[in-house]
């Protein structure tokens, strides 16, 4: 994509627009009233479950992958609410979808050459598979919420399963209007509504343990919060940070007319995959300890016992926690570098970027168009995914680590996935907002 040099409104313009702008807070109050709605549902419960014995488990640690899973639903995993699964199956999907596209030519050609019906299909597509994927997550947490059960067996399986999809089919129809008739970003609203949510929590708790802790306490407490900070600070400028490309297009002649050279520029993001390479390292080390969970208990049998000690011993290796936590953080840092580029690569395609400004006719200055062009976009754009990987990778093990360094663990599920979360889609939405007050500024010129 090649972008020009335009002057965009300062933040108190875009504020006095909002304001001024009817269609915009319409959108506004459709969106806070959709998110308020999908709130509701986290704490409708499924039936037929023991939460006091939930809750007890919960508290002392007894299950190891509630806390991002419950992040992302706002509690509901820990609840078991309707709405437990969340906007997760169409997120997972989404990203299912997006390596299929890259792998099917038939997903590609749909993308890239039959417009806007190809997009359409490839949504329809995705919706199949987010329904196929909570389907299998709902059995997951079934099986799992089983032990937790006033009358287990498959009646409660099939029912919880049913509410479950359901629920999750629900939230993504949420998300799908408020994209539509909201400001845009649905999924990702839900998301930053439910980290919020959890958030009032969680503040409370670390207030609480200062109080109860002296001097002392309230100053690890402070020393954490301050690094939060500037993780907050830092991650701005990251997903904020681009290198600009210098483009020239040709020279065009019209008739005896001669017009000159026009200069843009073509912009490469320093973070490509967002939030996404942390997600994916996440998943991946606490893949282990969640099979073994779903597996059973301490009191397992048959002829898959020894694989789940397998992977109760590997979980053991790779927590923060334990006896090995070099082993967790080289891990997590190499797996968030591979994701990086992997995901990088899925956004960004030199080859076709390099076809795309030939046709237009447009060069970089210095680059002879073609091969080479596409060898130094792909120079460029490693280099950036490996400054991108190295911050993704400061940002997850830092607040961890000062966090292991002060003793407070209240603050623990809200890491590094939350704050690039809650920062990303801030400033998306931050945008949107603004791309809207603008196209109704123009709307308006054109009226008059």
């Amino acid at each position: 994509m090649v972008v020009s040099r335009d002057k965009s409104p300062t933040a108190q313009e875009t504020f006095m627009q909002m304001a001024q702008a009817a269609g915009l807070r319409g959108r506004l109050l459709v969106t806070v009233g959709l998110l308020i709605l999908a709130r509701f549902g986290v704490f409708l419960p499924v039936p037929g479950i023991n939460r006091d014995k939930l809750a007890d488990d919960i508290a002392n640690g007894r299950v190891p992958f509630i806390g991002l899973f419950d992040f992302f639903t706002g509690g509901g995993i820990s609840a078991v609410g309707i709405f437990a699964l969340g906007i997760l199956p169409f997120i997972n999907a989404s990203i299912i979808m997006q390596l299929l596209t890259a792998a099917l030519p038939a997903l590609e050609n749909l993308q890239k050459n039959e417009g806007e019906a190809g997009r359409r299909k490839i949504s329809q597509i995705t919706r199949y598979v987010a329904v196929a994927w909570a389907v299998i997550q709902s059995i997951g947490l079934a099986v799992w919420a089983q032990r937790y059960a006033n009358n287990p067996g498959p009646l409660f399986i099939a029912a919880t399963v049913l509410a479950l999809t359901a629920g999750s089919m629900f939230v993504m129809w949420l998300s799908e209007l408020i994209t539509e008739r909201g400001i845009g970003n649905g999924a990702s609203l839900l998301i930053f509504a439910n980290i919020v949510a959890v958030l009032p929590r969680t503040l409370g708790q670390t207030i609480d343990y200062a109080q109860a802790g002296g001097r002392e306490t309230v100053g690890q407490v402070v020393i954490l919060l301050l690094v939060f900070l500037v993780m907050i600070v830092g991650i701005v400028f990251v997903q904020e940070g681009t290198r600009r490309i210098p483009i020239i297009s040709a020279r065009r002649q019209v008739g005896r007319r001669l017009y000159r050279e026009r200069t843009s520029y073509l912009p490469l993001r320093l973070n490509q995959g967002g939030v996404m390479p942390i997600i994916f390292a996440s998943a991946v080390l606490i893949l282990p300890a969640s099979i073994a969970g779903f597996a059973g208990g301490e009191s397992g049998g048959g002829f898959l016992e020894p694989v789940r000690k397998a992977l109760v011993q590997v979980s053991n290796y790779l927590n923060p926690n334990g006896q090995t936590p070099w082993l967790y953080v080289t891990v997590y840092l190499l797996l968030i570098l591979f994701f990086s580029y992997f995901y990088a690569s899925l956004i960004v395609n030199p080859v076709d970027m390099s076809q795309n400004l030939k046709k237009m006719g447009a060069s970089i200055p210095g680059i002879r168009p073609g091969k080479a062009t596409s060898e130094y976009v792909e120079r460029v754009l490693n280099r950036l995914t490996f400054l991108g990987a190295i911050f993704l990778g400061l940002v997850a093990v830092v607040p961890t680590a000062v966090e292991s360094a002060t003793g407070v663990t209240t603050l623990r599920g809200f890491g590094a996935t939350s704050l690039l979360i809650l920062v990303g889609v801030a400033i998306d939405t931050a945008k949107q907002v603004q791309t809207y007050v603008i196209s109704q500024r123009y709307e308006g010129m054109v009226k008059q």
